[in-house]
């Protein structure tokens, strides 16, 4: 007998669905079992394969479930804001709310048409107002909070002004900026207000500064390094330069040790959990200050082995560095410039990621080595990046990979600091052993050298033990339309907060979604859109993975008005037991928690 699966499949799945038979309630009568699917974004060409190999996988393990007695929640929803959407807009003028609405039809359709066991009463959708709502209100919690380093965990920021108020800050153990100054409670009283949200600012999880970021001038918008490749945007291949501007970043900084913990309690892959532990990066090492021969500039680097520090033959700064025109002498201008504007189409991750390729540019400067006292000549390397560290490495050829062939190349000298290395054609084949040619290190093993030299630069004032990590702060600032409105209007220049029954701020509507004649992001086409009729809204958007970076909690309380999620569905739900998706997903890289049982099984499993 022929299986007629069209008429059968759509038969059944049509009384599943009048019987809601996925439909899952709050039940403590049942054990719970949480199985997400990393959800997609509803492009023009419908599900491609590699949904349904995931989502066949999660939902064989949620029907097993269910028949085991558990109450499975297995829900479904839409990453619905981004970039593709935004650029068909720009194309064709239409709005990218109805071709949203267009592609996420056709998923559902598909999606049913194969059958899987999805509670769709549970659906959201980033670019709902109902849902983005949240991300707004998450947003404002942000801003409103500081990290502790005494409690281990965010505070509200009337308490950081309480303590401001009676001590100053010169004892509160807080995650902060590099540059904050310290002051008495007296000198905080006398501060102005703009004063006081300047510092304040300082201190927020959610914060305005200058970055260094990708920018498109063909896109009009900043781009995430993933949204780049060999120097162009992956949509559309256009050019993407490095350059600072004024943004607004997430300081997921001050969670590094809770993040590096927490990946010793989760039940993840081990090769995901060590892309997590080297994506942090943590580091225990040294700054030492290394001054500019001739000039009254001092460079401050980072460096994991002060050890070398005899070894060291040239220092190399990043392009975007901000002090390469004091730096540079007359007759390296033309090179220095040049060599910039190639380098500076380059992404980080590009950077990072590329081990072949030597290339930089001599600035005509010397710097002092402040143990040593040799003079070493001042380069431009792409290889060196200004958002970690300080943007300054000191290059050591004889122990370290990357800057032996940059000494090979360029001609500059190698000198040899570990025992056993001087015969050798690569000396950079033994990183650990005694040292030599290192004054008053000789004889040391790596450790002992390493104590030593720190305690030494701490004696002379040139530089103290450092804990760095490569992971930083997250620019949160998209120059686009489609996205989340950042709930912020600005009065005397300060960024101000919407307050919660005012949310959510929703996208206003505008004639064109591309930036404005005079560079101002999509958003400054929109007519009279200002706070109380006066103010000045923000004008960027969230990026796309301000929404995807919590929605697991939202499916456990999707239709919730009064807050994002409550404690009783949290209390219930707990944490998700079951994870399918890519390893590269904001789960993966945002979603850590301290304990339980979750698992998670990606793209590279």
């Amino acid at each position: 007998m022929e299986y007629n699966f069209r008429e059968i499949e759509k038969k059944w799945q049509a009384q599943w669905e009048k019987d809601q038979i996925y439909k899952v309630t709050n039940d403590t009568g049942k054990p719970k079992y949480y199985v997400l699917d990393m959800f997609p974004y509803p492009s023009g060409a419908g599900l491609h394969v590699g949904h349904p190999l995931g989502y066949i996988a999660s939902d064989i393990v949620s029907r097993y479930k269910r028949s085991r007695g558990f109450n499975v929640l297995h829900p479904m929803g839409f990453d619905s804001f981004g970039l593709p959407a935004e650029q068909y807009a720009i194309q064709t003028g239409q709005h990218p709310a109805i071709t949203t609405e267009q592609n996420i039809t056709r998923y559902i359709e598909q999606l049913k048409n194969i059958g899987f066991s999805y509670d769709w009463s549970r659906e959201v959708r980033t670019s709902d107002p109902s849902y983005y709502k949240w991300t707004q209100w998450i947003f404002r919690e942000l801003f409103q909070a500081w990290y502790n380093q005494e409690t281990d965990k965010a505070e509200p920021i009337a308490k950081l002004v309480a303590q401001f108020e009676q001590n100053g800050n010169a004892n509160v153990k807080a995650v902060c900026d590099e540059d904050t100054p310290t002051f008495t409670a007296q000198e905080w009283k006398n501060f102005d207000e703009k004063q006081k949200q300047d510092i304040l600012l300082k201190y927020r999880l959610t914060y305005l500064a200058e970055s260094v970021v990708n920018w498109c001038a063909a896109l009009g918008t900043v781009l995430a390094n993933d949204e780049v490749k060999d120097g162009v945007s992956e949509r559309g291949g256009y050019p993407v330069e490095r350059k600072k501007m004024k943004q607004w970043s997430m300081r997921i900084t001050a969670y590094v040790d809770r993040l590096l913990r927490g990946l010793d309690d989760i039940d993840w892959p081990e090769p995901l959990k060590e892309m997590q532990r080297n994506w942090i990066g943590k580091s225990l090492g040294a700054e030492l200050d290394f001054k500019v021969d001739g000039k009254d500039i001092t460079l401050t680097v980072f460096t994991t082995r002060i050890d070398t520090i005899f070894g060291v033959t040239y220092l190399s700064i990043a392009p975007e560095h901000e002090l390469i025109g004091q730096l540079t002498s007359p007759e390296q201008k033309a090179a220095v410039e040049e060599y910039i504007n190639i380098a500076g189409n380059r992404s980080e991750r590009d950077r990072m990621s590329d081990v072949k390729t030597v290339s930089g540019v001599f600035t005509g400067s010397y710097v002092i080595n402040p143990l040593s006292g040799e003079k070493v000549p001042l380069w431009i390397a792409d290889y060196v990046l200004a958002g970690y560290g300080t943007g300054v490495v000191m290059g050591v050829p004889s122990s370290d990979d990357r800057d032996y062939r940059f000494a090979k190349h360029f001609d500059l000298p190698i000198i040899c600091v570990i025992e056993g290395t001087e015969e050798l054609e690569n000396p950079c084949e033994v990183k650990y052993g005694k040292m030599i040619n290192s004054g008053f290190l000789n004889g040391l093993d790596w450790a002992a050298a390493v104590e030593k030299a720190i305690q030494k630069a701490e004696e002379l004032g040139v530089g103290k033990a450092k804990i760095n990590y490569r992971m930083r702060d997250a620019v949160f600032s998209r120059q686009r339309y489609w996205g989340e409105p950042v709930p912020v209007y600005f009065k005397d220049d300060l960024p101000h907060l919407l307050d919660v029954d005012e949310l959510p701020l929703v996208l206003p509507e505008i004639d064109q979604y591309k930036p404005t004649e005079t560079g101002e992001p999509p958003l400054g086409r929109a007519k009279g859109w200002k706070y109380q009729g006066q103010y000045e809204y923000e004008l960027s958007t969230m990026p796309g993975w301000a929404g995807s970076s919590w929605y697991f909690f939202r499916y456990m309380d999707p239709h919730n008005e009064r807050e994002f999620c409550s404690k009783e569905a949290q209390a219930y739900w707990q944490n998700v037991d079951l994870y399918i998706g890519g390893s590269n997903t904001p789960l993966a890289t945002w979603f850590i928690p301290a304990s339980g049982t979750n698992s998670v099984m990606t793209s590279a499993t």
